[in-house]
């Protein structure tokens, strides 16, 4: 899966209003709709056809269906009749009630409901089959653009439909949310939160009804007069419970929408209701103050009225609030704003936004259980300078999305499970090394790694830096990641995996012969026995002398050095471009290697190498332990990609995470492992590059500019 070319960094927020056109034609909407007004035709989605692969990935529909336009199921057709109203969405043969509860929510929020439904678009001047619907999706709004091709049976719409048989809106909307996932099949299964937050962008709060705090209804009635859309439902024990009916009437593992929160007068108390409404469009709560039982008797017709209290099989019913506490089990509330819900006064928060990926091999470092690998996962540091009025500490939501899940749910990628911890930040700066969260607790994290689209929660902490890590619960898992910080007060946040960092040595200068120690006539009359007359090494030559050594190695997992490595070596090193190495361009390479294999120990500590490359050169302490073995962790004689970055920057290279994805996929096998060849390949092929970019860097450290000559020889030449 694709997941290379995400980075993690900040992104800019989404113009209100504005919605980027994704339609493969780079056309919008409107465009579209021209189009075909003027040719006369009616719009055929070539994007989501409407055909089988447009409805299930893993299945045959049972029946056949048929496609067709609202003109070709009812004589007038409407797109909304009388407003969009919750009684508009009635579900069809998809096990997608967590959608319908979401669009649910949405019709009792009309700015909203107008953003994500667009009025400029009906059945009648301007019609052309098309239509399109706006969704949020990981910090920007997409135009989804349809055709009014709609699966029936029988003259009779298959999946979501309006009560009314004229009124299309919210089985267009339903088409467009499946498109945007892939196909209808995808829809399959889900919480609701996942489409309220796409269609408002707003960020998610869950809570379980036996832990919610004493001012719960509260909390309730002022998130409602906010516009968030609530959603709740019951737990199951197993499978064989989902969908399963109470002798109450309501069903277990199924979503519903709180669509409204009230007290009434009753033999002289204020008791607490709640209104809740169920997608099937019927099926209702059969227990006190539901649509027929006797306390609404002694109930005041206005006061029946005010509360819209009608005894229709419509879905919708009332229940008092103590029994939805004892019955219901979770409540989802989607903030259109992260307004925070037990203070009164509304608050505009800090958003911050991080675009980032879990990538097998180099950032997919799973939970801190798993040490040897956490460490490598993405590391933002949150630094939070300003206290909240009259507090202590400071305020902040952290919301953590996977990615296009459900999209990818057709290639087998079901939703991972998920969370963060949260460390204080010491203070050195970079990336956090395994060492550091060996002996660091974290100071908060996410309640529960979970398998939801998103986690989040709220924290309040005293001003400071701090290191926020997402991870996936098991290491090696990819996904693509939405990261939202929410704070009240201006946080600042970086991505430490952006800092790249290359220490490389100035080149020694060539001493001259005649200046020579004894030492060094020795080095020189050794190169002489493998170098020839003409005291040049060729590609070949190389592959045979570093080959002899490195057989000896006895704790390497030796693979023959092959001559495309020893020629990337010469391209490193031959300065004079004749395609060998001479003598001082071998002694500087030598070094060069010798420091990439030794490790901070003291020559004492080994046994000396014997025969005549065990060299000791001018520049270097005695080759001793090879760096290649101290990062070898596990001892299995290869290295594997997470101990790599280590080994990196103990060689001068300190990269971002993107990079190290590129030498990873290049480098490393299937089980992600590196043998000594790979990783020769690897530091000459970077030190080759880095050098070069040095080179050509003259006026600026961080730019350099290159015609199209330049930029061939350049990539020919790493």
């Amino acid at each position: 899966m694709p997941y290379l070319h995400r980075s993690l960094r900040p992104q800019p927020q989404p113009v209100p209003g504005d919605a980027r056109t994704i339609h493969s034609s780079g056309q919008s909407f409107e465009q579209l709709r021209q189009g075909c007004l003027q040719s006369g035709t009616l719009f055929e989605d070539a994007d989501f056809p409407a055909s089988n692969v447009s409805l299930f990935y893993s299945e045959r529909p049972q029946v056949p269906f048929v496609w067709k336009r609202p003109g070709e199921i009812v004589e007038k057709p409407e797109f909304i009749l009388g407003g969009a109203t919750r009684t508009d969405i009635c579900q069809g043969e998809l096990g997608d009630c967590w959608l319908l509860a979401a669009i649910a929510s949405l019709t009792l929020n009309q700015k909203a409901l107008t953003r994500v439904v667009p009025q400029d678009q009906g059945f009648g001047s301007g019609y052309a089959g098309i239509f399109h619907f706006q969704f949020w999706q990981h910090s920007e709004w997409l135009d989804v653009v349809i055709d009014d091709r709609l699966p029936t049976f029988k003259d009779r719409l298959v999946f979501l439909h309006s009560a009314d048989h004229n009124e299309f809106w919210s089985a267009l909307l339903e088409k467009a949310y499946a498109k945007l996932n892939g196909s209808y099949e995808a829809l399959k299964g889900g919480s609701a939160i996942e489409a309220m937050e796409d269609f408002t962008g707003g960020v998610a709060e869950n809570f379980q009804i036996r832990e919610a705090p004493e001012d719960f209804f509260e909390i309730l009635e002022k998130a409602l007069k906010r516009g968030s859309l609530l959603g709740c439902s019951i737990d199951t024990l197993n499978a064989s419970e989902s969908e399963a009916r109470t002798s109450l009437g309501l069903i277990k593992g199924h979503a519903y929408t709180v669509t409204g929160l009230d007290q009434v007068n009753f033999h002289g108390q204020r008791i607490k209701l709640i209104r809740v409404r169920n997608p099937w469009g019927q099926v209702e709560w059969n227990g006190p103050w539901s649509d027929s039982s006797p306390e609404w008797r002694s109930v005041d017709l206005e006061e029946q009225k005010r509360l819209g209290h009608t005894a229709l099989d419509d879905g919708e019913f009332w229940m008092a609030f103590k029994d939805f506490k004892i019955h219901f089990d979770k409540v989802e509330i989607c903030n259109l704003t992260p307004d925070a819900l037990e203070d009164s006064a509304l608050h505009r928060w800090e958003v911050t936004i991080h675009q980032g990926s879990w990538v097998r091999g180099s950032t997919a470092g799973g939970c801190r259980n798993f040490l040897d690998t956490f460490w490598t996962n993405p590391q933002i540091k949150l630094s939070l300078t300003e206290r909240d009025e009259g507090q202590e500490g400071c305020t902040f939501l952290a919301a953590l999305m996977q990615k296009d899940r459900r999209r990818l749910k057709r290639f087998g990628a079901n939703m991972l499970t998920i969370g963060y911890a949260i460390y204080q930040c010491p203070d050195k700066d970079g990336h956090l090394s395994r060492d550091f969260f060996r002996y660091h607790a974290s100071l908060a994290r996410s309640k529960t790694f979970i398998n939801l689209r998103e986690v989040s929660e709220r924290f309040q902490l005293p001003p400071g830096d701090y290191i926020l890590i997402p991870s996936t619960f098991e290491p090696h898992q990819e996904a693509d990641f939405c990261l939202r910080i929410f704070s009240e007060k201006r946080a600042v946040t970086r991505d430490l995996d952006e800092n790249i960092d290359i220490d490389l040595p100035e080149l020694p200068k060539p001493t001259p012969q005649e200046e020579e120690t004894e030492e060094e006539q020795q080095f020189r009359a050794l190169f002489q026995r493998v170098a020839g007359e003409d005291m040049e090494v060729s590609a070949e030559e190389l592959e045979y002398v570093l080959n002899a050594v490195l057989q000896k190695k006895t704790a390497l997992k030796f693979k023959r050095l092959s001559l495309l490595s020893c020629r990337n070596i010469i391209s490193l090193m031959d300065t004079s471009g004749n395609g060998k190495l001479e003598f001082e361009e071998f002694r500087v390479f030598w070094d060069k290697l010798k420091h990439w294999m030794k490790a901070a120990v003291t020559p004492g500590q080994l046994p000396a190498a014997t025969g005549p490359w065990a060299l000791t050169s001018p520049c270097s302490t005695p080759w001793s332990q090879d760096l290649f073995l101290q990062f070898d962790v596990d001892k299995s004689g290869t290295m594997s990609s997470y101990e790599l970055r280590t080994a990196l920057k103990a060689a001068g290279f300190q990269l971002g995470g993107h990079l190290l994805q590129l030498i990873v996929l290049r480098y490393a096998d299937e089980d992600l492992q590196l043998d000594f060849d790979d990783y020769l390949n690897c530091l000459v092929r970077l030190e080759n590059a880095s050098r070069v970019f040095q080179s050509l860097s003259v006026k600026n450290k961080d730019f350099i500019h290159l015609n199209i000559n330049e930029f061939i020889s350049l990539t020919m030449n790493i």
